[in-house]
């Protein structure tokens, strides 16, 4: 279990990957859509609660629905992707303990304690966003995460009648590089890090 990503790899998840706002005009299969979250859902979540929710926007019939919720400089691009993932958590997960976390009773940690399912629910949540962007990397599919959008609406249209809030946005495709920016610079380990 100790082994070590090889260059390709990292490259591929990290260094030569990139963010996205143009894709080619190319579909994306749902086979790699399953796959990808089939990845993801193997990174850890604190008492394994799992609480990640996505929808799949492909069809124009729903993007459509999406687009009054989109700030205008995510609209052209958003309607050009060939799928949008709206990245959700659910913040009554803890219903789904009993299956998920069998070995002790999670479920009554949770029931009542508003403060701590919210957090539970949106940092858990928003952890496994990435895991599942960097899992759309691995099967070989260009993202674009964002941010930009009226939640209030998304969740109104798109989570009516469940217990899930929409978090952030994930244009997926097949990444046009004509449209690719000049990668933005990183903080170096002393700049964001300490070793105490």
């Amino acid at each position: 279990m100790s082994s070590v990503l090889d260059q390709t790899g990292s490259d591929l998840l990290f260094t030569k990957a990139r963010t996205f706002s143009t894709f080619l005009d190319k579909p994306v299969d749902e086979d790699l859509l399953r796959k990808a979250w089939d990845l993801a859902r193997m990174g850890p979540t604190s008492v394994n609660c799992l609480p990640a929710r996505i929808v799949f926007v492909r069809s124009a019939e729903a993007k459509a629905r999406l687009k009054p919720a989109l700030a205008p400089g995510n609209v052209d691009k958003t309607m050009a992707a060939p799928v949008t993932a709206i990245i959700g958590h659910d913040m009554a997960f803890y219903d789904r303990l009993p299956d998920l976390f069998p070995h002790a009773d999670a479920r009554s940690w949770f029931v009542g304690n508003e403060a701590l399912i919210q957090g539970t629910a949106f940092r858990n949540g928003t952890l496994q966003g990435g895991y599942f962007l960097l899992a759309l990397r691995a099967v070989g599919l260009d993202c674009g995460p964002m941010s930009g959008f009226d939640n209030a609406k998304v969740d109104a249209d798109f989570f009516a009648g469940t217990t899930v809030k929409s978090n952030f946005l994930i244009n997926i495709g097949h990444g046009d590089a004509a449209g690719l920016y000049p990668r933005g610079p990183r903080l170096a380990f002393d700049d964001a890090c300490r070793v105490l």
